[in-house]
């Protein structure tokens, strides 16, 4: 056989493998098996499982079940290596499999036996010194390693969500203290309707995006809970009492995270019920960057023949054909991120809801779904705030002539003229073809400058009267 291949067996035969490969017999039969997304799995899902080998490995290692302290100092730094990142190049498999992950389970199980052997000096391959099953997965089961692993992955990724979720909110906060004095018309179905300001519209915004941090930040409650140490349905089958008992405390020690073994083990193993959760409070906030991200264009249509109110930065040519256009590029973008996070939250409630009996094979697709929502919301909130809302300019003239020729202008005369009276001056304005404002001031029914004072924000924003 040639010198650069080695041969690995499993219960369905053996294959040939490059020698130097730090993936072995398991990974090659996934890479087979499972040419579906053709993307690799999520990156902070490998490093997370590398915490929670290097948790398992520790814990092992601390009870006295690595005795040779040679091959526990290379295990444990193998899977230190995976948690830092050194070695995602050799998680290869799909990110879509069959088996409840356990494919990744053992692509990751090969690569920290084969990487500990080159540190042990060995070659990949020599599994009668450090086994991917007997050593790196020992006291362990796909069905509890994974999910703990996208716990934790999610984890990470929903801390750095809430943070930009926070810096969104601040951006919009001080677009509402800066157009505090302009006053604008409220619509309702589109339509005009009453006068409110600019910088109350960027409070509920920025209200609205404060709701969502909250809510997201609550999310580490519902994924601190795990079941690892429960092996393969929660009965901790194969795992001596005292590794089920300290493995779960390894893991907050090394991430620094508030893990908790699930009280009942085989529920946790068996019910993914809170990704569902967690993917609600993610779907969420997509509704409010959808929402938000819809009346921003609306805000700045036109410019010349919309609304036109506000201006958003101008991030790039808008057409190939008509010269001088310049689109909503920015909002636009944050709508398709809200939508495909939406869909994805469809994708995981049918996910979750059809587990069987004590376990849930779809996990591989729960956590494709859930993880690229976390990465998808973080970026569109990143750039929502850098390269939109930091940037938009109000267009004072624009909303001063909404309110001076609008109907909506009239409720706040009603305590003036009176609601008759006011319907009056509509129907008159326009049978003249005026302006409100020109109508009322000819027919000398409030002077010019208490219609000014009528409309002040401060007027028009005060609570009651």
């Amino acid at each position: 056989m040639a010198n650069n291949i080695r041969n690995e067996h499993d219960l369905l035969g053996s294959m040939e493998i490059q020698s130097d490969a730090l993936h072995g017999i398991h990974t090659a039969r996934a890479m087979e098996n499972f040419p579906l997304a053709n993307r690799p799995v999520d990156h902070q899902l490998i490093t997370a499982f590398g915490q929670v080998k290097l948790a398992c490995a520790t814990t092992n290692e601390r009870l006295g079940f690595f005795p040779d302290k040679v091959k526990a100092a290379a295990i444990i730094q193998a899977c230190t290596e995976l948690s830092q990142g050194f070695l995602n190049e050799y998680i290869i498999v799909d990110r879509l499999q069959g088996g409840a992950g356990t494919s990744l389970n053992m692509n990751v199980n090969e690569v920290i036996a084969n990487r500990a052997l080159q540190i042990m000096g060995h070659s990949p391959g020599d599994y009668s010194i450090i086994s991917p099953t007997d050593d790196i997965n020992l006291h362990q089961s796909t069905n509890d390693t994974f999910p703990t692993a996208l716990k934790l992955a999610a984890i990470e990724l929903i801390t750095k969500l809430e943070a930009n979720l926070v810096s969104l909110q601040e951006s919009f906060q001080r677009k509402e203290k800066e157009f505090a004095d302009i006053v604008r018309v409220g619509r309702t179905q589109l339509q005009d309707a009453v006068l409110t300001t600019l910088g109350r519209q960027f409070s509920a915004y920025a209200e609205a995006i404060n709701r969502d941090r909250w809510r997201v930040y609550k999310c580490h409650e519902r994924l601190r809970v795990i079941n690892l140490g429960g092996t393969a349905i929660g009965t901790g089958l194969a795992a001596p009492r005292q590794y089920i008992f300290q493995v779960s405390e390894t893991l907050r020690e090394l991430t620094g995270i508030g893990f908790a073994r699930a009280d009942n083990l085989i529920d946790a193993t068996q019910n993914a019920d809170v990704f569902v959760e967690v993917s609600g409070i993610l779907k969420a906030s997509a509704a409010s960057l959808l929402k938000i991200s819809t009346d921003l264009r609306l805000l700045s249509s036109g410019p010349e023949a919309g609304f036109g109110e506000i201006k958003l930065p101008q991030r790039q040519a808008g057409s190939s054909i008509m010269p001088g256009k310049v689109n909503p590029v920015i909002p636009e973008a944050v709508a398709q991120v809200a939508m495909k996070v939406m869909g994805n939250d469809q994708t995981i409630t049918i996910a979750a809801a059809s587990g069987n009996l004590e376990l849930n094979p779809f996990l591989p697709l729960i956590a494709d779904c859930l993880l690229e929502n976390c990465h998808l919301l973080s970026s569109a909130c990143d750039i929502f705030a850098r390269y939109c809302i930091d940037g938009i300019e109000a267009d004072r003239q624009r909303c001063q002539s909404h309110v001076d020729s609008a109907t909506a202008t009239v409720t706040a005369l009603v305590s003036e003229l009176g609601y008759e009276k006011a319907c009056q001056c509509v129907t008159a304005a326009k049978e003249n073809n005026q302006t409100l404002k020109q109508y009322i001031l000819d027919e000398k029914l409030i002077s010019e400058q208490r219609y000014n004072e009528l409309i002040t924000p401060e007027s028009i924003c005060r609570l009651g009267h």
